[in-house]
C-alpha cells in the first residue's frame, strides 16, 4: 500500500525531475518513485510526442526501455536454472545447436565477463542499421570475435544477451518472446510491457548539442536484437517489476534466486562503486547499494534502480538519444525519499518458539571475536558482535541432524555443525569448520 509523501518531498522531487529534463534536453521525461512496487510520486515533464500534443505523458506512457530488457532475459535464464534445465556454468556450445565457441558459459554472458565482442558481427551495422538475419545468427555468433580473455574484465556485450534469448527459446521450444509473456509478464501483471509499442507511446528523438531542434530517431532493437533491448514499458510497469524483485512471488522466481542475481560478480569501475551481478547493475552511492539497469537506444534512455533495505525504487524514462545519467537520476530520486521521507516502519511483532534451537542461541566466540546466534522469524541466524549488533545476519536452514546450511549472509553455502557432550548438552559449534565456544579461547585451548 502506497504511503503519502510530505508536500516538501513532492516539491523537491518535482524540481529534480525538471532539472533532469533540462540537463538532458529531452522532449519528455517520465519519472516515479515507488515503495515496494506502489508509486508514491510521479511526474511527466515536457511533451511525449512533438507531432501530436494530445499524447499524454504520465505513468502509463510507453517508452523504449532498451537494455532494461536484459533484467527480464536474465530472470528467465534463472528460472530455467531453477527448473534444472541448465546450469550457469553450461557452455553455449552445449545449449545452442551449431555453436562453436568453446568455453563461453551462461554465467559469463549474464555478467558480461565472457570477453565476447560487444555488438553484432556485421561491421556496417551502425551505418546501415539493417537488422541481422535471424536465420543465420548461429553462423554470425561463430564468426564473432572474443576480444578479451574470459573474466579478464567487465566488458558489456549485447551479443551475449541475444545468445541468452536464443537459449531460452531453444529450451522452451518457442520464441523467447512467448516465454517472456508466459513466464514473467502475465504472472506479474506487466500488461504494458510489450515488444510491439502501443499507445500512448513517446516519440523517439535526437537533439544535437549544436541546436535545440529534435529530429526523429529509428527503432533499432528489432528482430534478432530484441533480447538485448527490445522492450517498451511504462513508469507504472517498471515500478511493479521492481516491486516483484523486492518481494518475489516464489511461484514465479525464488527469493534466494533473486538474492543470488543481485550479488556483485564483476567490478565495473576503478572506484569499486559499480558492479554487475547476474543480469543486474549494482551501484554503491552514499553508503547505500542500489540494483537495477540502464537502457540506451535511439530515442530511449532509461534508468530503473531499487534499494532493497527500504524497498524504494526510482524510475526515469526519457526520449532523447543524448539524455544524461539515467542511473544517477533514478537513484537520486529514490535516495531523496529514503533520506528525507522514508516509508513508515512496521511495528515489531513477536515470533513463536522453535523447539530444539534454544540451546544454540546466545553469545559464542571464534578466534576471540564474539558472535551472537539468535532466532528470527523461526530461523537460526548469526551476527558478528553482541545482541545489539546491526551487522547483516547469516541465516541457517536445517541440513540433517545437528547440522545446518548457511543460506544467506556471511559464509553462505558453508555448514554449521553442533558438537554435544555425552549428556547431550551443546559443547561447541563448527561453522565453516571453525570452532565456536561459549568463552573466548585460543586455538590450542580446550573448550570445557
Amino acid at each position: 500500500m502506497a504511503y503519502e509523501l510530505l508536500d516538501t518531498t513532492r516539491r523537491s522531487l518535482d524540481r529534480m525531475a525538471v532539472e533532469a529534463q533540462r540537463a538532458s534536453r529531452t522532449p519528455a521525461l517520465a519519472a516515479g518513485v515507488a515503495h515496494r512496487g506502489d508509486l508514491v510520486w510521479s511526474a511527466g515533464v515536457g511533451r511525449a510526442d512533438l507531432a501530436d500534443p494530445t499524447v499524454p505523458l504520465d505513468v502509463d506512457t510507453q517508452f523504449l526501455i532498451a537494455s532494461n530488457t536484459k533484467t527480464f532475459v536474465a530472470s528467465m535464464i534463472m528460472q530455467l536454472r531453477d527448473e534444472g534445465r541448465l546450469r550457469l556454468d553450461d557452455q553455449v556450445d552445449d545449449l545452442l545447436p551449431g555453436s562453436r565457441r568453446p568455453g563461453v558459459t551462461v554465467r559469463q554472458l549474464l555478467t558480461h565477463v565472457s570477453g565476447m565482442q560487444r555488438e553484432s558481427v556485421a561491421p556496417e551495422f551502425w551505418d546501415t542499421l539493417e537488422i541481422p538475419d535471424a536465420g543465420r545468427f548461429v553462423d554470425d555468433w561463430n564468426a564473432a570475435e572474443r576480444v578479451l580473455e574470459p573474466h579478464a574484465t567487465w566488458h558489456y556485450s549485447n551479443l551475449g544477451y541475444i545468445v541468452l534469448g536464443e537459449i531460452i527459446g531453444r529450451l522452451d521450444g518457442r520464441p523467447w518472446t512467448e516465454s517472456l509473456r508466459a513466464r514473467l509478464l502475465d504472472p506479474i501483471g506487466l500488461h504494458d510491457t510489450t515488444l510491439e509499442p502501443r499507445a500512448p507511446m513517446a516519440g523517439r528523438y535526437y537533439v544535437s548539442p549544436f541546436t535545440d531542434v529534435p529530429v526523429d530517431e529509428p527503432e533499432l532493437f528489432l528482430g534478432i536484437l530484441q533480447a538485448a533491448g527490445g522492450l517498451a514499458s511504462t513508469v507504472a510497469d517498471l515500478a511493479r517489476w521492481h516491486g516483484f524483485l523486492l518481494d518475489p512471488d516464489e511461484s514465479v522466481l525464488r527469493r534466494d534466486t533473486v538474492s543470488e542475481m543481485l550479488e556483485p560478480r564483476a567490478v565495473r569501475d576503478d572506484e569499486f562503486s559499480a558492479a554487475h551481478g547476474l543480469g543486474f547493475m549494482i551501484a554503491r552511492v552514499d553508503g547505500r547499494t542500489w540494483f537495477g539497469h540502464t537502457g540506451g537506444t535511439p530515442g530511449g534512455i532509461t534508468g530503473v534502480f531499487s534499494h532493497r533495505e527500504s524497498g524504494t525504487t526510482g524510475v526515469v524514462l526519457t526520449n532523447n538519444t543524448g539524455s544524461k545519467d539515467p542511473a544517477g537520476t533514478a537513484i537520486r530520486l529514490g535516495a531523496h525519499v529514503v533520506a528525507h521521507d522514508p516509508a513508515p516502519l512496521d511495528p515489531w511483532t513477536p515470533g513463536t518458539a522453535v523447539p530444539g534451537l534454544e540451546p544454540l542461541v546466545g553469545l559464542w566466540f571464534s578466534e576471540g571475536a564474539p558472535f551472537t546466534f539468535r532466532i528470527r522469524s523461526g530461523r537460526l541466524e548469526a551476527v558478528v558482535g553482541g545482541p545489539e549488533s546491526s551487522s547483516p545476519p547469516s541465516v541457517f536452514e536445517p541440513d540433517g541432524t545437528d547440522a545446518f546450511r548457511t543460506v544467506a549472509g556471511r559464509e553462505r553455502g558453508e555448514r554449521l555443525t553442533v558438537r554435544r557432550r555425552p549428556d547431550g548438552s551443546v559443547q561447541a559449534l563448527n561453522w565453516a569448520t571453525y570452532r565456536f565456544t561459549r568463552e573466548p579461547l585460543g586455538f590450542g585451548e580446550t573448550s570445557r
